[in-house]
């Protein structure tokens, strides 16, 4: 039986779990948290917090996610669709207000997911998740410029263009050893692939271009020179400072936050469905990465979600069960415990080119590219949401994204709804669909004080205006009108109907409505427009509906 809040561990547990499974899930494990570990360091640094609390947030919300998962195989942790927005936070409100702000997506997050709001994240239009995507990458790139030529600039502007503006105008600073060292990680990055892929580039890329860089004392910049010894151990449990104040300036952080939360993690949890033919249960997803959010600040972590890569690296390992995940996120503390003092010899640079590598394979720049040949209206979506996210902000982009897109839905609904007057020898049906139609206008004989208005597509609000505007007020005594292909209605379409009622009765017309949907009809009901109407005006079809028109005309004429 389908549970749709019951974590898939418990399911797993509920079912059985053998050696054999556990076997496949301690070697993908054992690879993923391998895997995990240059990302979680440089995600950390990239946000501009330290390398540790890249660890704390891998560690603690990657065994949160995986305990309470909807899916079987999701990995959490930092990922690269935060970090422009940490920076930000930091930069404006400070650590205690990015830890406010991550806890209170954690909890919109629970809130979305008990409200079974997750099968509703998948509506989002692509151009809008394309446009931000695209746009945190090209952002992710800017933030490297630095470390990745070694320029000589003690702080960089937060907002892109004069980022871009200063590393340039700096650019005779630039360390040749950084050039090379970077050169050298990218390099790996592209070809390690063609070697092996059970082994990840950025781990060969860090282990040998930090023994280049120690044996013969390369003078680069690293994590220890840059932030210190870094951090071993568990972190200590901190309360970030509360205040209504706060909570009401951090709010749509918070929204964008868990939106962003949201989308990445069920992405994720879709992409592992497709790649194990498995399906997950997204309003658990949707609680689980919450609960990550909420716990991760007071242990010194950043924002969570589920990670695509390391989701497909834990799948292609052989991960069966969120065990690999838990696995993955004790690895990780070995690592902390044990090695934590030997990452404050990886220079940045190296760090710097894994994250530009990153940004190339999250701008997923050949699809960008291919949206310009969708429909205009989309690819101006698209150009927007990607511009505002690169120049403005993501907590800007989002919204104004979701509207554009929303705005245009509307559009083409409006140009789908169709509204016209009909008579028996213009019915819209070509031949070959009338001769299977039995309801087709042309088989019956319309009265000459009858007109049939038709509609066509939804009825909603997009599409109330055209409906009363295509309505011309005939000179006739009764109007049909015809609605089966009407699947729904909204309130303003209702509205909409109720003044053509309205008008109809004034002008002293009769209203009769023909092959209505179940939708439209309960929403008749409901608003009390039966009542107007008469239920003896409701018919079933376009035959019994000019019967009763009919039927009507004869009474008015014998009482004359």
């Amino acid at each position: 039986m389908h549970r749709k809040f019951e974590p898939q561990l418990v399911t797993v547990l509920r079912e059985g779990y053998s050696r054999k499974l556990f076997a496949g899930d301690l070697t993908a494990g054992v690879i993923t948290g391998i895997v995990a570990l240059p990302l979680a360091v440089a995600f950390a640094i990239a946000s501009g917090v330290a390398p540790a609390q890249g660890f704390y947030t891998a560690i603690i919300a990657g065994l949160i996610i995986s305990i309470l998962s909807g899916s079987r195989f999701q990995i959490g942790g930092p990922t690269g669709a935060f970090v422009v927005m940490v920076y930000s936070i930091i930069h404006q409100f400070g650590m205690s207000g990015l830890a406010l702000a991550t806890i209170m997506a954690g909890i919109i997050l629970v809130l979305m997911g008990v409200m079974r709001l997750g099968s509703l994240i998948k509506y989002i239009p692509y151009p809008v998740t394309q446009g931000f995507t695209s746009g945190i990458a090209v952002v992710i790139a800017s933030t490297q410029l630095k470390p990745l030529l070694g320029l000589d600039i003690e702080s960089l502007p937060i907002e892109f263009a004069p980022k871009i503006i200063t590393c340039f105008g700096n650019i005779s600073s630039c360390n040749l050893w950084t050039v090379i060292i970077s050169t050298f990680t990218i390099l790996i990055l592209i070809f390690w692939s063609k070697v092996t892929d059970k082994i990840p580039g950025s781990i060969i890329a860090i282990i040998v271009c930090t023994l280049l860089v120690k044996l013969f004392s390369i003078p680069v910049t690293t994590i220890g020179s840059e932030f210190g010894q870094v951090s071993v151990g568990l972190p200590d449990f901190t309360t970030p400072e509360i205040s209504f104040k706060l909570i009401s300036q951090l709010f749509p952080v918070a929204v964008s936050i868990a939106m962003l939360g949201a989308i990445e993690s069920l992405l994720s949890a879709v992409v592992a469905d497709g790649m194990t033919g498995t399906r997950h249960r997204s309003d658990m997803e949707l609680v689980a990465q919450g609960a990550a959010n909420i716990i991760c600040p007071f242990l010194g972590g950043i924002p969570a979600t589920g990670a695509i890569a390391r989701t497909a690296t834990n799948i292609k390992n052989g991960g069966k069960t969120p065990f690999a995940g838990i696995i993955h996120a004790l690895v990780l503390l070995l690592i902390l415990i044990c090695l934590g003092s030997l990452a404050s010899m990886i220079p940045m640079c190296v760090l710097a080119g894994i994250l530009l590598g990153v940004a190339l394979k999250m701008s997923e720049y050949k699809l960008f590219i291919k949206m310009f040949r969708a429909p205009k209206s989309d690819i101006y979506v698209m150009i927007i949401t990607f511009s505002l996210t690169v120049l403005l902000d993501l907590t800007i982009a989002i919204p104004v994204g979701m509207i554009l897109a929303s705005l245009l839905f509307m559009r083409r609904m409006e140009q789908v709804c169709g509204a016209k007057i009909i008579c028996s020898d213009d019915d819209d049906t070509d031949m070959d669909d009338e001769r299977h139609d039995p309801f087709a206008l042309s088989k019956f004989q319309v009265p000459d004080e009858v007109v049939v208005f038709e509609i066509n597509g939804p009825f909603f609000f997009g599409a109330a205006s055209k409906f009363q505007d295509d309505l011309i007020s005939p000179d006739v005594a009764i109007l049909i009108l015809r609605m089966r292909n009407v699947p729904a209605i909204d309130a303003t379409g209702l509205f909409a109907l109720e003044k053509i009622i309205k008008l109809a009765h004034h002008n002293g017309r009769k209203i009769i409505i023909s092959g209505i949907n179940t939708q439209p009809l309960a929403a008749i009901n409901k608003s009390g427009l039966i009542e107007k109407i008469g239920s003896q005006a409701i018919h079933r079809n376009i035959s019994t509906a000019l019967q009763y028109a009919t039927e009507l005309l004869n009474d008015k004429h014998n009482n004359q």
